[in-house]
């Protein structure tokens, strides 16, 4: 079921959150929480109910696994016998992930060095196997350091499955989620969340089916197209890649804020996951503002566990570049994502090695705003050339786009925008500028949605920002910013908001007549 969906909006949600707060005021809270978690396991089931058994199954081993680990860690003669049954928690948990999202991929790229023939049933990826798995290894590794445990089994089923945060996430932990169920204030509907999640999710679904979904109409003519190099030039391949760009942000970023916003009718504070990321001027900068609570995993969870920046330069530059392999190879099973995580790991390698160079030079060039500029600018690109690869279904049809954006293809304007620049006709034609027949129309329709989402992204707020002064939502970073006293966008308790979050439900629901996922579901 799709957050952008009559169904969810006006049927689940309402109903699932009426029969929570009422079966908590008539019965118990543990009632209510058993109602969320039917509800969360249909949510979940409602795609495809053959998916059900898998999470299930996944559910009680860890909870099972947790217990253990919860009985025996604080006691030094078991140790061991701890550290033993952590890892075999992990194993299973990886080894299921590894089946059901690499199986396939490994067996072709053996028959291809081997050229043998073997072959295995196409097995379908479980939809949210990688959020779901990544949470509860979470969890085990937390259980075994002592920092939380879990005995009530309904309690935990509603850590893994808790609708809002299910599919896509933000990853949590189980000590920023559960507690907040059991407050008092939250046994009952405040009107303060309901109007700050319907707000939020607004936002989101704002993001997700007006921006989003109409930049996704500039995507794939480019990264899906066949005989690519007969139809792509230097503004096609441009225009592609900086619409795919920005529609993954408002698509991931929106999907996000739908799924807080959700959660906050529930009394439920989920960390926020994007803060403008393409504002970074350093990609350190972009990975802090970036799917905040993945990068948090894989720092805490990998980085920190291959030893972090504990052994020298050397070892944490290695360190950080099989992070980021890992964390590519997390998002698919495909080379292409694995050259996007190489990608991603030579660029912090290079970053923190030109920090290290500027701190030992003295050098003070961080004060002028030209180098502000060139950072930002050089950032982006390094971006948008992962980004490429991440999208491309292939590495050679990635390596086609990326040609044509240095101009390895040519540059060919459409004959009517061409019959209207005058003078810089000269000019185009001099440097080898060519015309085409056709396309005029798509090619400024691309432009405008690239410059009006980029607009956005580059200058408007995001919703800590929206939220900072008058209800501060979740927030893990450690980006500053500054609000000023009366900036237009902070929301308030008046007919403003309301106007603007109407407005955004509005258009987002008009879009409902057209079916459209969320990038983030295929991972």
């Amino acid at each position: 079921m799709l957050f952008n969906s009559f169904e969810f909006l006006f049927l689940f949600l309402p109903i699932t959150l009426f029969s929570y707060f009422f079966i908590v005021r008539k019965y118990s809270l543990e009632y209510g929480l058993a109602v969320l978690v039917f509800a969360s396991l249909f949510f979940y089931g409602f795609w495809n109910p053959a998916y059900l058994p898998l999470i299930l199954f996944s559910i009680v081993f860890n909870y099972y696994i947790g217990k253990r680990l919860s009985k025996v860690v604080n006691n030094k003669s078991r140790h061991q016998r701890s550290k033993r049954l952590l890892s075999f928690g992990i194993c299973i948990n990886l080894g299921l992930l590894g089946y059901f999202k690499y199986a396939n991929f490994f067996v072709e790229n053996i028959n291809l060095m081997l050229t043998t023939q073997w072959n295995i049933t196409n097995i379908v990826l479980p939809l949210a196997i990688s959020f779901f798995t990544f949470q509860q290894i979470a969890y085990l590794v937390d259980t075994w350091k002592g920092e939380t445990k879990e005995y009530s089994f309904l309690h935990y089923c509603l850590f893994v499955c808790f609708f809002p945060q299910l599919i896509a996430g933000p990853i949590v932990h189980h000590k920023q989620m559960l507690p907040q169920f059991l407050q008092p204030e939250n046994l009952k509907p405040q009107a303060a969340n309901i109007a700050i999640g319907i707000t939020i999710f607004a936002i989101g679904l704002f993001k997700k089916t007006v921006i989003a979904d109409n930049l996704s109409l500039y995507v794939s003519p480019v990264f899906d197209s066949s005989n690519l190099t007969e139809k792509i030039d230097f503004f096609t391949a441009w225009g592609g890649a900086l619409a795919y760009t920005l529609q993954l942000y408002f698509d991931f970023s929106g999907y996000s804020e739908m799924a807080i916003g959700c959660a906050r009718l529930f009394g439920v504070k989920l960390p926020i996951n994007f803060f403008s990321p393409y504002k970074s001027i350093s990609i350190v900068e972009f990975w802090r503002r970036w799917h905040i609570t993945l990068s948090r995993f894989l720092r805490d969870y990998l980085y920190i566990a291959f030893g972090g920046n504990r052994h020298g330069k050397i070892r944490r530059y290695t360190n950080l570049f099989i992070t980021m392999v890992l964390g590519g190879l997390w998002h698919g099973a495909g080379w292409t994502f694995i050259v996007w995580g190489c990608l991603h790991g030579f660029y912090l390698i290079v970053n923190h090695a030109w920090s290290h160079l500027q701190k030992t030079l003295n050098l003070s060039i961080q004060k002028y705003k030209a180098y502000h500029l060139f950072s930002w600018l050089l950032t982006l690109l390094a971006v948008v050339v992962g980004w490429v690869y991440f999208r491309a279904p292939t590495i050679e049809q990635a390596n086609i786009i990326l040609f044509a954006m240095i101009g390895g293809y040519g540059a060919n304007l459409p004959s009517g925008i061409h019959a209207r620049l005058g003078e810089f006709t000269h000019w185009l034609t001099a440097i080898n500028v060519g015309t085409s027949q056709g396309g005029g129309k798509q090619l400024v329709l691309n432009a405008v949605w690239v410059i009006g989402a980029a607009i956005i992204a580059l200058k408007a707020p995001n919703v800590v920002e929206v939220f900072s002064t008058k209800e501060k939502i979740s927030c893990d970073t450690t980006i500053p910013f500054q609000i000023g006293h009366k900036c237009w966008y902070q929301w308030d308790y008046n007919n403003r908001w309301i106007a603007q979050t109407a407005m955004m439900l509005i258009f987002g629901i008009l879009t409902f007549t057209q079916t459209s996922e969320f990038l983030y579901f295929q991972f």
